[in-house]
């Protein structure tokens, strides 16, 4: 899957910026252009696997991948929507993450701090029911970013 902006599956904007401070909607695993959920450790550059958890034993991975690559994915979105408005991940200061299931969430921190080694943002985390489209997405990710102008 290429890397590129978050793009919003339904009638609303990826992100607004309002003054100094750029607003994202909630990302999830999906490539709407391809019509793709991000599934598995094969759904992510084959470079980035190793450095998110992937051990090339099925039995781990099988477990692991699914919530390790759309952690990734959906960060990865938010790090591309945020560069393309001007800015840098460290400029990200809040997050907002929606779970299926709270027990994800250890695999999810792994990755996340991939992308904040140094100084994470605030954080609220959530478990939900569902969301959209279907039961297979198990994180969703909103953003708040400070770009000053």
């Amino acid at each position: 899957m290429n890397t590129t902006i978050a793009k919003p599956l339904a009638n609303y904007a990826a992100y607004k910026r309002k003054g100094d401070f750029l607003f994202l909607s909630g990302v999830i695993a999906v490539d709407p252009t391809a019509a793709k959920i991000v599934r598995s450790y094969e759904d992510v550059p084959e470079q980035v696997r190793a450095g998110i958890g992937w051990t090339g034993e099925f039995s781990v991975d099988i477990k692991e991948g699914p919530i390790r690559a759309q952690s990734w994915y959906v960060l990865d979105r938010i790090r591309a929507t945020v560069e393309a408005a001007g800015g840098r991940m460290s400029d990200v200061f809040k997050l907002v993450q929606y779970f299926r299931d709270l027990r994800e969430y250890p695999g999810y921190s792994a990755v996340r701090k991939t992308f904040f080694p140094d100084d994470p943002p605030v954080s609220t985390v959530v478990e939900v029911k569902a969301m959209l489209p279907d039961l297979s997405i198990l994180v969703e990710v909103e953003a708040t970013a400070w770009l000053p102008s």
